[in-house]
């Protein structure tokens, strides 16, 4: 992967346009999108981004932003597993799902993450990242670009030689990057976990405050 990697951000729901906005917001290129065609294509055309169908956004892009539902990831990798060989591909799933009170409930153990089920599906030499989903759709939009220090986005993933690809990538969408480690950290920064907004961290927080967390 180089500078010049191509970026597709695949699923416009709630994750996947807050993503998408703050990458326009800093004049990031990338592709948009999702099963509606004309919903890629009316939001591309908000972000100055190019649109394209899924198939031709797997082929194209370098790195895949994939913000789709939990559930439906593992069936993707598996669909596009040829187009995806060799291929970043970024999960910010999150394994909740709504309970009988109002809230959410984990849908699956509770000592397992959605990062390492998700991995066990990658087609080959294709890398997984959990990265941009630490926080909740408010504060990934509403705390990106903050002054005068900027919220921390987490992340974790097994291969070290694209770390500054990633980070890059948390930095063009207005965050610091922190790495905490490999997949079998990516509990720690999904729903509930100790560094998610909605788990024991509860707030954003700065690179500061975050490396006295980790």
């Amino acid at each position: 992967m180089t500078s010049n990697s191509k970026v597709a951000v695949i699923g416009l729901g709630n994750i996947g346009q807050a993503v998408a906005g703050n990458f326009a917001t800093s004049n990031t290129s990338f592709i948009a999108a999702d099963r509606s065609s004309e919903k890629a294509k009316e939001l591309a055309e908000k972000w100055n981004a190019k649109p394209n169908d899924i198939t031709t956004a797997v082929k194209d892009a370098d790195i895949v932003i994939l913000a789709i539902p939990f559930e439906t990831i593992g069936g993707f990798l598996k669909e596009y597993s040829t187009d995806l060989e060799g291929k970043i591909i970024i999960d910010p799933s999150n394994p909740i799902a709504p309970d009988e009170n109002g809230g959410f409930k984990k849908i699956i153990g509770e000592n397992e993450s959605a990062g390492e089920i998700n991995a066990s599906y990658l087609p080959k030499d294709a890398k997984l990242v959990k990265a941009f989903g630490t926080l909740g759709v408010a504060s990934l939009s509403g705390s990106s670009h903050q002054t005068p220090e900027k919220a921390v986005l987490f992340y974790a993933n097994n291969d070290e030689t694209i770390d500054a690809e990633i980070e890059k990538l948390i930095q063009e969408n207005g965050f610091d990057a922190l790495k905490i480690g490999g997949l079998d950290q990516s509990i720690r920064i999904e729903v509930f976990g100790d560094l998610h907004e909605f788990g024991a961290l509860g707030k954003t927080v700065t690179i500061e405050e975050a490396k006295q967390k980790i």
